[in-house]
């Protein structure tokens, strides 16, 4: 699939993708299989010991945050205006490794929640080429 012609920093999948995906009741399903996948994960301990002990704040970020990115409402901008994921991320140290233990949570969730399997794969790529642009850290 070709790259996605908008900004890395903006990269998001077509307009749709939020009603194919199952709007917000699918994306909090992904989300907390996300989740559960870092609590799961050996290799993603270090990246679940970035987060606070209740999650259930940064969940909701994230929901509000994967609804707008899909295409659907925009309350996370209302409520915290533009994402700006490299600036809120900078004071975590992320390298390959933590962006592959995050990735490999998300694929995890999306395999979990039966995404389709097409979409599934575009979002991927498209998480990728986010979540490469966030490293900060050599590793």
């Amino acid at each position: 699939m070709n790259p996605l012609p908008i900004p890395v920093a903006d990269a998001r999948p077509a307009s749709g993708h939020f009603e194919s995906i199952g709007g917000e009741p699918a994306v909090t399903r992904i989300v907390d299989a996300f989740y559960r996948q870092m609590d799961a994960r050996p290799e993603a301990r270090v990246i679940r010991a970035m987060h606070g002990p209740d999650l259930a704040p940064v969940k909701a970020v994230l929901v509000r945050y994967l609804c707008e990115w899909l295409g659907g409402p925009k309350h996370y901008s209302a409520e915290r205006g533009h994402p700006r994921l490299r600036m809120r991320h900078a004071a975590f140290p992320i390298g390959a490794a933590e962006r592959d233990a995050w990735l490999d949570c998300m694929r995890a969730a999306l395999d979990e929640t039966r995404t389709d399997a097409a979409l599934r794969d575009m979002l991927m790529q498209a998480f990728f080429r986010i979540a490469d642009w966030m490293r900060n850290n050599g590793s």
